[in-house]
């Protein structure tokens, strides 16, 4: 029997998302849309609905529906659009990016591998490779540092077998971004060692508080040839997590005959349904509509939470988060970090406020005592009755 540690982060969540009167600001999807409501951003009202009733609902496309890998091929082309083009052949769609993460693991390492993966990050990314028998070195991301890489650590963390090196750009939790080019020189390591990158993008293209100058980074695939892999969803930054639709890009033809051959095993092939809304909403006629509303509701609720923060910075500290939808945010009393568990639930029960306590959730033994994850592109008017409960209580308690 295959041993796995427990997938902390989605059983805290199981746990307390549905707890009567919850004011959820642990969800990390962009506030979800309904169909009628990826409707109105259509700007094109000649365009059909989403779904076509006509459509027999076979098994469809076993990679996915042409038109859907042609979108998502030109979303990723549009991040570097002087490299050679992704073409259709390059993607291959999943249930959401946790299947495709799985897939790719479980094509990839196996006995007697080593992964190296970035810290934090989903857990995910490096229990699942654990559990199929590779060995796991952390790629330990620091505060100091603005939770970005250091590529010169690579150097004492590979060894002989290391097949993989797993990085997630934008970052859950933290919210910052790998730039173009610290993404370059994780290439040019792992490129002469025949080492594949996998960069788990299920955050991108939500590059929306950037430095000023700074340019968003490209997917890794956009980069250069070669032994790099990334995964995407529908759930993050399209807010259409319900239709569980991710997707797998990669150059690497053998990689994608091999993730096709072991899904046989598994799901065959998403929904038709499925299909037909993430393609949609990739269309030219939605996606800048969506992606601009999610741009604004990010934006907004970032200056909301930074506001907050230092509002009570005598108690709480963060790297400001430049993409996706989290941030983490360090909780002190009395100049000591708080029990971050202790904290969230009796915040939970006091305030009927969620967010995730990180020392559980994204935390090995005593790592990351004090720091909660905050979902922060929630409906704005959720955020702002989290932040004055939570303001609330920490005056009460932590004053």
């Amino acid at each position: 029997m295959v041993k796995i540690a427990p997938f902390e982060v989605e059983q805290w969540m199981d746990r307390f998302e549905n707890t009567p009167g919850v004011l959820n600001i642990a969800e990390t999807c962009s506030a979800s849309v309904s169909i009628d409501e990826l409707v109105e951003l259509c700007t094109d009202q000649i365009t059909p609905g989403p779904l076509a009733p006509s459509t027999k609902l076979t098994y469809g496309s076993i990679r996915g529906s042409t038109k859907l890998r042609q979108h998502i091929a030109a979303l990723l082309n549009k991040s570097s659009p002087t490299t050679d083009s992704l073409q259709v052949e390059n993607i291959v769609i999943t249930q959401g990016a946790i299947a495709a993460n799985f897939l790719l693991f479980f094509t990839l390492v196996g006995p007697g591998d080593h992964v190296v993966c970035v810290y934090p990050a989903y857990q995910q990314l490096y229990a699942v490779p654990e559990s199929l028998g590779a060995e796991v070195s952390l790629w330990r991301l620091k505060h100091e540092s603005g939770w970005v890489p250091n590529v010169e650590e690579l150097e004492s963390l590979v060894k002989p077998s290391t097949k993989l090196i797993v990085i997630n750009n934008p970052n859950n939790p933290t919210g910052s971004t790998i730039p173009t080019c610290v993404l370059d020189e994780i290439i040019a390591f792992a490129e002469p060692r025949g080492i594949t990158v996998l960069s788990d993008e299920v955050y991108s293209p939500l590059y929306h508080s950037l430095p000023s100058g700074q340019a968003p980074p490209p997917s890794i695939v956009a980069l250069r040839r070669g032994k790099t892999v990334s995964t995407g969803s529908m759930s993050k930054a399209f807010s259409l997590a319900g239709i569980r639709v991710g997707w797998i890009a990669t150059r690497d033809k053998a990689l994608i005959e091999a993730v096709v051959a072991a899904r046989d095993y598994t799901a065959i092939s998403v929904s038709q349904l499925d299909d037909q809304v993430a393609t949609y909403a990739l269309s030219d006629s939605v996606l800048p509509s969506l992606l601009e509303r999610n741009t604004v509701l990010a934006q907004t609720n970032l200056a909301l939470l930074d506001a907050f923060v230092q509002r009570f910075s005598s108690v709480c500290s963060w790297v400001k988060p430049t993409a996706g939808t989290t941030a983490f945010i360090l909780f002190k009393k009395w100049g000591e970090a708080v029990d971050d568990e202790d904290f969230a639930i009796s915040l939970l029960n006091e305030t009927s406020v969620l967010f995730t306590a990180a020392r559980r959730c994204f935390g090995l033994g005593k790592d990351f005592r004090g720091f909660v994850r905050i979902g922060y592109v929630c409906h704005t008017e959720v955020l702002q009755e989290g932040l004055n409960r939570l303001g609330g209580y920490i005056e009460k308690h932590l004053l």
